[in-house]
C-alpha cells in the first residue's frame, strides 16, 4: 500500500498526529498495541457477596470448601453467570487461537459470528467465518475452538461450526461486472515458452479446488492455447447466453474453464489490439459466478495481453515458472520487473523440469540455481521444485491432470505445498489491502498501517485532503495550486475509503471530491 503523499505546500497544519490526549486533542506518532479482552471483575465479585449471603439464609446446609463459578444465584432458576460476562469468556478462550497468517487472533480477525449463548443450560454455539473455505488450517481452527471454550468451567457443550466470507475481490467498484464475484485473481506467468506454465497453472487450480474452493481457469493464450488439450470436458465449446450477451464456460470436474480453443475451429490470425479485445470479452462476459480463485495462464513474453490483463483485471497475486536453465532466467526476470511496475506481488516461483532419481541418486541434467536466483534477486519468498516425471508430461497429454490421475503422488504434493503457499498469501494480502488505510472516527484520524511492519501513522484528514496533487487542485501546466489552504475546513472528515489495486487507495469528502492517493 503506498502511503499518502504529503508536500511542503501548507506546513502549518500538523501532518502525523497519534494518540488521544487527556484533553480531547492528538499529539505525536502512535504505534498500534493490541487490546486484551478484560472480564467483569465487578460482576464476579457481587455475584460471590450474594453467594455468601444465600449460605446465611440457609444455615441447614452444609458450607462448601470453596466458591465455584457454576454457584447458583439467589433467585431459583436464575442463570449461573450473566450473559455478559459469559460473552467476554467465549472471546477471551477464542483470542488465544493465532491465525498463522496474519499473526492476530480470531477474534481480532473477526472471524466469529453468530454467538449464541446459553448461560442456564452451559451451551454455547458460533461460526467460525475464515477468509476461504480452502484455508489449509480450519480444521485445526474447529478443533482448538472446541477446545479452548469446553475448558471453561460453566460450558457443558460447544457448537462450533466453519464458513467462508462471500466470494467477491475487495474493490469490487473499480472491476468489471463479470469480475466482481471472484475473490483472488492468480496470474501463473514464465514469459517464456515450454517451460512448463500450463502445466502449473492447470494443476495449481484442480489443487485448490481440491481444497474445498471454486476455482476458475482463464486460458490467456489466444495464439496457442493449451487448456484444451490438458483437460478433457465432455462439452468442448463455449456456449453464449443469448438473453444476457454472456459466455457459459465449460466445466470438468467442478471447475470453469474459458478458453479461445474452446470458441471452435477459428484461427488466431490477428494484430495485437484485436487480440486485446478478444481477450477482454471472453474474460469479462464470462458467467464465472461466485469464484474464490480465478487462475489465468499467461501467455509467453511481456506484451499487449499482459498490459491488457493487468489494466483490466485488479491481479492479487502471480506465480513464476521457470526452469534450471540461465535463458529461462533471463526471461522470468523480465516478466518478474513486469509485474514490480505494475504492482502486483509475485508470492511464489515454481522450477520446473529441475531434476530425477535414478540408481539411488539425484540427477540435475540442466543445472541448478535459476529458480533460487529468481527467489534471492527479487525477494519471492517461496520456491518449489518439480522434478522430470513421464507422467506429469503425460498428463497433459492424456487431458487429466498429473494432481487428479495420482492425488497421492510426489508431484501432487507440491502442488498441495504450492496451493497452500497462494492461499495463504493471497489471504495475507487482502488482509493489509483492507486494513491498510482505515479512519477512526473516534480520534478523527486516517489511520495508515506500514504493510509488513506493526508501524502505524495517523494523518490529519484536512492535510490530506489539501494536499491533492490531481490536475482538480493543481495546474498541470504552472503548477499553481488551485485549491486554497481555507477551501477545506479543519474539521473535514472522509466519508468512504477504499482499496483501490494493492498499493492506492479512493478517498470520498463531504465535497464531492474522490481523491485517489
Amino acid at each position: 500500500m503506498q502511503l499518502l503523499q504529503v508536500g511542503p505546500t501548507f506546513p502549518k497544519t500538523p501532518f502525523l498526529i497519534s494518540k488521544s490526549s487527556p484533553n480531547g486533542g492528538v499529539v505525536g506518532i502512535l504505534s498500534s498495541k493490541k487490546l486484551s479482552l478484560l472480564y467483569d471483575t465487578n460482576h464476579s465479585l457481587a455475584s460471590s457477596h450474594r453467594h455468601e449471603r444465600c449460605k446465611w439464609a440457609s444455615l441447614n446446609q452444609s458450607i462448601s470448601s470453596s466458591i465455584s463459578t457454576k454457584a447458583a444465584s439467589v433467585d431459583a432458576g436464575a442463570p449461573a453467570i450473566s450473559p455478559v460476562t459469559a460473552e467476554k469468556d467465549v472471546l477471551a478462550a477464542l483470542s488465544e487461537i493465532i491465525d498463522p497468517d496474519f499473526g492476530t487472533d480470531i477474534v481480532s480477525c473477526g472471524f466469529v459470528k453468530d454467538m449464541n449463548i446459553d448461560e442456564s443450560m452451559g451451551e454455547v454455539s458460533f461460526r467460525l467465518e475464515l477468509t476461504t473455505p480452502a484455508c489449509p488450517v480450519k480444521d485445526m481452527f474447529e478443533e482448538k475452538a472446541n477446545e479452548v471454550v469446553a475448558k471453561l468451567p460453566w460450558v457443558k457443550n460447544v457448537n462450533v461450526t466453519m464458513s467462508a466470507q462471500p466470494a467477491k475481490p475487495v474493490f469490487a467498484e473499480q472491476v468489471p461486472m463479470g469480475l466482481r464475484t471472484i475473490s483472488n485473481i492468480v496470474a501463473v506467468s514464465s514469459c517464456k515458452g515450454g517451460v512448463g506454465k500450463s502445466t502449473v497453472a492447470v494443476n495449481l487450480a484442480f489443487t485448490l479446488a481440491g481444497m474445498g474452493a471454486r476455482v476458475g481457469i482463464f486460458d490467456a493464450d489466444v495464439y496457442g492455447p493449451s487448456l484444451p488439450t490438458m483437460v478433457s470436458p465432455e462439452n468442448r465449446l463455449l456456449e453464449m447466453n443469448p438473453e444476457k450477451r454472456t459466455i457459459i464456460p465449460v466445466d470438468y470436474l467442478g471447475v470453469k474453464l474459458v478458453s479461445f480453443g474452446f470458441a471452435g475451429e477459428g484461427r488466431a490470425i490477428m494484430r495485437g489490439p484485436m487480440v486485446s479485445g478478444v481477450i477482454n470479452q471472453l474474460l469479462t462476459t464470462a458467467e464465472w459466478g461466485e469464484l474464490d480463485y480465478l487462475v489465468i495462464d499467461m501467455p509467453p513474453g511481456t506484451g499487449d495481453i499482459h498490459l491488457t490483463l493487468c489494466q483490466v483485471v485488479p491481479l492479487s497475486a502471480a506465480v513464476i515458472v521457470t526452469t534450471p536453465q540461465k535463458l529461462s532466467f533471463i526471461d522470468v526476470a523480465k516478466g518478474v520487473r513486469m509485474f514490480s511496475k505494475l504492482k502486483v506481488p509475485c508470492i511464489a516461483v515454481v522450477e520446473n523440469m529441475c531434476h530425477f532419481d535414478a540408481d539411488g541418486k539425484r540427477h540435475y541434467p540442466f543445472g541448478r540455481g535459476s529458480g533460487s536466483q529468481v527467489v534471492e534477486q527479487f525477494g519471492i519468498p517461496h520456491l518449489f521444485d518439480l522434478p522430470i516425471r513421464p507422467t506429469l508430461s503425460a498428463s497433459g497429454d492424456s487431458g487429466i491432470p498429473e494432481v487428479v490421475a495420482d492425488p497421492q503422488g510426489e508431484v501432487s504434493k507440491t502442488f498441495q505445498e504450492l496451493g497452500v503457499c497462494v492461499v495463504q498469501q493471497c489471504a495475507k494480502i487482502r488482509q493489509q489491502v483492507s486494513t491498510a488505510v482505515t479512519y477512526d472516527k473516534s480520534i478523527k484520524a486516517i489511520r495508515v498501517k506500514v504493510p509488513d511492519s506493526d508501524d502505524e501513522f495517523l494523518l490529519h484528514p484536512a492535510t490530506v485532503r489539501r494536499n491533492d496533487r490531481s490536475a482538480q487542485s493543481v495546474d498541470e501546466w504552472t503548477g499553481e495550486q488551485k485549491l486554497k489552504y481555507n477551501d477545506v475546513p479543519e474539521d473535514i472528515e472522509p466519508e468512504d475509503i477504499r482499496p483501490m489495486g494493492n498499493y492506492a487507495v479512493s478517498i470520498d469528502w463531504p465535497d464531492g471530491f474522490c481523491q485517489v492517493s
